[in-house]
């Protein structure tokens, strides 16, 4: 009887792997997509630079149509399958609402009306989302080249393809975890480009705290306004989630002896209880596009 259990043991582990990914696969294309107002997608944006395709989705602001002449700042945000699509999100269902909040903030007349243009992340992502390789996982480095392709290939076509307003003051950057990650270190190489960005719950961790000896090495302070963020429990345990909040907090020091100020140019929040996932950031979208893309700016 031993001897047939231990023989019928890998059948039974990979039926049930079998049934498992059914379930997952099965739960994913059924989950219903959630686009809200005016929405285009780009698909297989082409990259020379990184040699590799991705799809980007712009959402665009209510009167978009209406109005001919009138152009518009642009946000863009890494992770793009999770902004606005719960069917395309990388948990399904869970996604960063940011159609819907930016629809009811520019509504409210809290934000002003903008382009949010979504990147799609791909297999590359640990890559492409890091400015510097860290020897332990043997992974990262090539933000250079990730920001290359943001600044001379997809900039350019959105710019063509949109009424945009093209300068540095009314173009933003932001993502989260390795994507925040990326949006400070390209905003604070490409000032001229990037006005703003949205740093959310940030990989500080990353390559010994590369981004924050970056930041303590800039020969001056760029023009560019920042909000950064951390969740409370964003760890597998209690410790690491201290240590990431303590990371925030020294990249959040970094920042304000090279001279931005809180509550000016620089905000900065601890969100109580909150987890490194896309429903914790969906609940802070509302603040960060009012701090970034505020009508009072």
């Amino acid at each position: 009887m031993k001897a047939f259990q231990k023989l019928i043991a890998p059948l039974v582990s990979r039926v049930l792997t079998f049934v498992l990914l059914a379930l997952c696969v099965n739960a994913f294309a059924q989950q219903p997509h959630t686009l809200t107002g005016d929405i285009r997608a780009h698909k297989n944006f082409h990259s020379n630079i990184l040699k590799n395709d991705r799809e980007v989705i712009v959402y665009l602001p209510p009167g978009y149509e209406a109005s001919k002449r009138k152009r518009y700042s642009v946000f863009y945000v890494h992770d793009g399958q999770n902004l606005f699509d719960g069917a395309t999100s990388f948990i399904p269902g869970q996604e960063w609402r940011v159609d819907e909040t930016a629809e009811r903030l520019i509504a409210a007349g809290k934000i002003e009306p903008l382009i949010i243009v979504g990147v799609y992340n791909t297999k590359d992502r640990i890559d492409e989302y890091t400015p510097a390789a860290d020897a332990k996982y043997k992974l990262g480095g090539k933000a250079d080249l990730y920001g290359r392709m943001l600044v001379e290939e997809l900039k350019p076509f959105i710019d063509s393809q949109y009424r945009t307003k093209r300068d540095a003051e009314h173009t933003g950057l932001a993502g989260s975890s390795l994507g925040g990650l990326a949006s400070l270190y390209l905003a604070l190489k490409y000032p001229n480009i990037f006005g703003r960005a949205g740093v959310v719950s940030p990989s500080v961790w990353f390559a010994g705290k590369h981004i924050v000896h970056y930041v303590e090495a800039l020969p001056k302070k760029p023009n560019v306004r920042l909000w950064i963020d951390m969740g409370t429990k964003e760890g597998r345990t209690p410790e690491e989630a201290q240590q990431s909040v303590d990371d925030a907090r020294l990249l959040r020091d970094a920042l304000v002896k090279k001279g931005w100020r809180i509550g000016k140019d620089l905000s900065y929040f601890e969100a109580e209880g909150a987890e490194h996932n896309e429903a914790a950031w969906a609940a802070r979208v509302e603040s960060i596009l009012t701090f970034l893309f505020s009508r009072k700016m």
